[in-house]
């Protein structure tokens, strides 16, 4: 089964945003691009929205949001019960997001991190499974 991934972004994260769905898609994955698709300004908050709305109704098992810095969008997405959004700065964030949180959306800053080391967070976040354990119960208390 082709796991399906939904990404989103404001106008920050727009063309990184662009570059990790051709790398999904080249993977063998199914991207669900959310928008936006232009430099013009949006308000992250309903890109995080749109996200949120996806997992929620079974279109996409993970998700990917983007806006300049990371923080705008993650504090957003984290607003809904059932999204666990991690900021993630470089691999080992994105493999303990995983094994200790179970984030199921990863979130990147584009003007803090380049393309490449926002193509191995993505790698990493989604070969990582989450370590079970003592974090069952931790990730119980998120929601």
């Amino acid at each position: 089964m082709t796991q399906t991934v939904a990404l989103a972004a404001d106008h920050g994260g727009v063309e990184l945003k662009a570059l990790l769905v051709k790398d999904l898609v080249a993977a063998g994955l199914s991207a669900v691009d959310l928008g936006t698709n232009s430099a013009d300004s949006v308000d992250y908050p309903d890109y995080a929205d749109r996200l949120a709305a996806a997992l929620k109704d079974g279109r996409a098992a993970r998700g990917i949001l983007i806006c300049g810095t990371g923080i705008g969008i993650s504090i957003a997405a984290n607003r809904h019960k059932h999204i666990r959004a991690a900021l993630c700065h470089d691999e080992t964030t994105a493999r303990l997001c995983r094994e200790h949180n179970d984030a199921n959306v990863l979130v990147l800053g584009a003007r803090v991190i380049g393309p490449e080391v926002a193509r191995a967070c993505l790698n990493v976040f989604l070969s990582t499974k989450f370590g079970g354990g003592r974090h069952i119960a931790r990730v119980a208390k998120l929601g």
